[in-house]
């Protein structure tokens, strides 16, 4: 007969390791995939009211962590088939065999394309839930014909407790311009359209814009956006111009690790530094250059 004490023990242990068990599930590539795609999920949540964590529990789901023929290939993390579409697409099997199935540019198109299709009629009742409350937003996917597998909202569910996605919704603010503008600047509907790089945020000037102009249209100072673009708050801003509205970073994005930047007819350092979104005195101390010194043609310079 086994003593108390043990089964005791026993017990304990098995409690630790119930609690434990979420944290020994995670893997590396899920949380690679949330460090990639939380900003724009937070994102999409403060523009279309969507819940950040129904976000990446669905793209994570859908696209296996980013490493679905469908992510790789077209951009699409949410396995949306091309219903209605007049976009690019490709043919993969999955109902049935051959299905059609939308392709973005990028992710960011694929998770702007997510949100606008539970903007449908046919989900409008998840949009009277609280923004915290994932489960009835899981539960309400299932219930509104989202996915045919039956442990669908049970799958999302788990992901999201698993890595506790719902801190993420939460979120108030995700940056100061984005949420003075939360449902304008995003939608189109200001001068600029915003685009990302390199964890920052840009627009691209158009002829007879200022600092000042662009400053206003975001709510950042004039003198505050050119240090940004390390420039002067009274340059004339030509059209095409890359203007960040955060500071830039000190390194490109680790794809580029590998892959130098071949120097072009008519570039510059700044002009590199703005391509990649970094401060200009680190392009010149990756490259152990001067100041001086000046490009040509075919160089290759690190920008990472």
């Amino acid at each position: 007969m086994t003593h108390p004490k043990y089964i005791h023990i026993t017990i304990l242990l098995l409690l630790v390791a119930v609690q434990a068990f979420p944290q020994l599930r995670q893997n590396s590539a899920y949380k690679d995939y949330i460090r990639k795609y939380k900003d724009i999920a937070i994102e999409q949540m403060l523009k279309h009211d969507i819940p950040a964590s129904i976000t990446l529990a669905q793209g994570l789901l859908e696209s296996g962590a980013g490493r679905s023929s469908l992510a790789t290939q077209g951009n699409n993390h949410f396995g949306i088939k091309c219903h209605d579409w007049t976009g690019a697409s490709m043919r993969k099997d999955d109902d049935a065999r051959n299905e059609c199935f939308r392709v973005y540019r990028n992710a960011r198109e694929s998770y702007e394309d997510h949100s606008l299709f539970l903007k449908k009629k046919r989900y409008a009742n998840l949009f009277r839930l609280r923004r915290t409350d994932y489960k009835g937003w899981a539960k309400g996917l299932k219930a509104c014909g989202y996915a045919t597998n039956p442990q669908y909202a049970s799958r999302l569910i788990d992901i999201i407790e698993t890595y506790e996605l719902d801190k993420y919704d939460k979120a108030r603010t995700f940056d100061h311009f984005i949420a003075k503008h939360e449902g304008t600047v995003l939608d189109g509907f200001a001068a600029h359209t915003i685009d990302y790089r390199n964890k920052n945020y840009f627009v691209v000037a158009r002829r007879g814009d200022t600092f000042a102009s662009i400053g206003k249209e975001y709510d950042v100072s004039a003198r505050k956006l050119a240090r940004y673009n390390e420039r002067n708050k009274k340059d004339v801003l030509q059209d095409g111009d890359i203007v960040y509205l955060k500071k830039k970073r000190s390194s490109a994005e680790k794809i580029y690790k590998r892959r130098p930047h071949v120097v072009k007819a008519g570039e510059s350092m700044y002009d590199i530094a703005q391509k990649y979104g970094i401060r200009l005195k680190y392009l010149y101390k990756k490259n152990k250059l001067q100041p001086d010194y000046m490009p040509r043609v075919g160089d290759v310079l690190k920008v990472y």
